[in-house]
Formats: C-alpha cells, sequence, structure tokens
C-alpha cells in the first residue's frame, strides 16, 4: 500500500521547507500531499487518509486543533498520525493539542533531521 503524507501550513514558505525536509521520503513511495488552509485539510484527510500529517495550529478557516479535533474524535479515523506544528511550546497549549487528539506536538522552529527520523518511522520507511 502507498504511504500518504499530508503537509499543512498556510504560509507557503513553510510548506516548502517541509517538503524539501521530507522529499527524500518519495523515494521510499511515499506520497507528498499538501494544503493551506484547516477546511482543505480536512477534506483532504477524508478522502485520501494520510498515514501522517503535519499539521499547523494557527490557520484560517479552520485552525489546527480543530481540524484534528474533527479528524480523531468526530470522525473517528484512528489511523492518520497528527504532529501538530506550532509557534507556541508552552506546556498548556502541548497538553491541549495533544487532548485535541494529536499524536505529538512539534513546535516551530522544528529540527529538519528530527521532522524526517519521526516521519520515518511513523511511515516505516
Amino acid at each position: 500500500m502507498d504511504k500518504k503524507l499530508l503537509i499543512v501550513d498556510d504560509e507557503a514558505h513553510i510548506r516548502m521547507l517541509i517538503e524539501q525536509t521530507l522529499e527524500d521520503l518519495e523515494d521510499e513511495g511515499v506520497e507528498l500531499l499538501f494544503a493551506d488552509n484547516g477546511a482543505d485539510a480536512l477534506r483532504i484527510i477524508q478522502e485520501e487518509r494520510p498515514n501522517l500529517v503535519f499539521l499547523d495550529v494557527m490557520m484560517p478557516k479552520m485552525n489546527g486543533m480543530e481540524v484534528c479535533y474533527k479528524v480523531k474524535k468526530e470522525l473517528n479515523i484512528t489511523d492518520t498520525y497528527i504532529i501538530l506544528l506550532t509557534a507556541k511550546g508552552q506546556e498548556v497549549d502541548r497538553q491541549k493539542g495533544l487532548d485535541m487528539g494529536a499524536n505529538k506536538y512539534m513546535t516551530k522552529p522544528f529540527d529538519p533531521d528530527e521532522m524526517l527520523s519521526i516521519a520515518e518511522e511513523i511511515l516505516n520507511v
């Protein structure tokens, strides 16, 4: 089965940075998908069922916390691993993200090597 990874961020340069960080995964058969707002992200998650989502928290239309909650708690999509990305590193924010159903929480600026190694581990590539 092909693996899919969704990158969600409303800032184009951050999507590009993440794509550059993870593009080697395409050689392992991982398809990279992109969204620039929460509403599109939710639609893509429902249609494509990505294995892994790097999801920005602060976005227009629907923030990452809302997307995460809808996916995990309302739609009960449990086989999609969601990592919230945020500039807010406080413990209370991290806990809120985990309460919304996120599997992991990473703060920006993120370490590209760490991001790639987490993706490889989750996608088993």
